[in-house]
């Protein structure tokens, strides 16, 4: 045989690779499905669900965490690739943890003092530190399984990052079945629930996704 033809059995036969976000999103789905599957066992969403979407509250805790996953999925896709650029994937991160801080400091303003810690304390702070990382397990499990077939020259950012969309996912969920809405909680315990998934997701990033 010659080597043309060789050459062009080989491009024939070639099977082009999906993108990094087709192979994502095909990863993500099943392990999105675990974790809808387990909320609905052991949380289910608040009875008021329904009346709660006309609160201010209630609405930014469902957009932080759905734009922790946008945010953090846009990085993430980017650091798939080798010697990936991130600098300005990173400031949508930055202006959540900023809208946070401003929901925060006007929270404060409005609450008097007294009621401050009862606000953040909450009546569920335990369960959300152990539900969301519940939720957040099968999408990061399904998320470094998909980065381990990819490039990404930074394992242990790229783990963390697959947490906080994870944890945004697990958050989503959560915060359909929480009936503490006060940012004040949301910054705290989300927050912890949050930093927790992303360093098991550093942690194991830079042990799974090392070349």
């Amino acid at each position: 045989m010659k080597t043309d033809e060789l050459l062009n059995l080989l491009a024939a036969d070639r099977i082009t690779a999906p993108a990094p976000a087709q192979q994502l999103l095909r990863t993500l789905l099943p392990g999105v499905a675990v974790a809808i599957t387990l909320y609905l066992i052991v949380a289910g969403w608040r009875a008021d669900v329904i009346a709660s979407l006309s609160s201010p509250r209630f609405i930014f805790k469902l957009a932080i965490n759905a734009a922790l996953i946008l945010a953090a999925g846009a990085l993430l896709l980017r650091l798939t690739r080798p010697e990936a650029i991130t600098g300005k994937l990173r400031i949508p991160l930055l202006l959540i943890l900023a809208a946070l801080l401003i929901a925060v400091t006007t929270e404060l303003l409005l609450l008097p003092q007294a009621t401050w810690w009862q606000a953040a304390h909450g009546h569920n702070s335990t369960w959300c530190l152990r539900l969301i990382p519940t939720f957040a397990a099968a999408p990061l499990a399904a998320t470094l399984y998909t980065l381990r077939r990819a490039a990404p020259t930074r394992p242990a950012m790229a783990g963390a990052v697959a947490g906080l969309v994870s944890a945004g996912i697990g958050g989503v969920l959560y915060a359909t079945h929480c009936p503490d809405d006060s940012p004040l909680f949301v910054a705290l315990w989300y927050g912890l629930a949050t930093a927790l998934v992303a360093a098991v997701g550093a942690l194991a990033g830079a042990r799974i996704l090392r070349w």
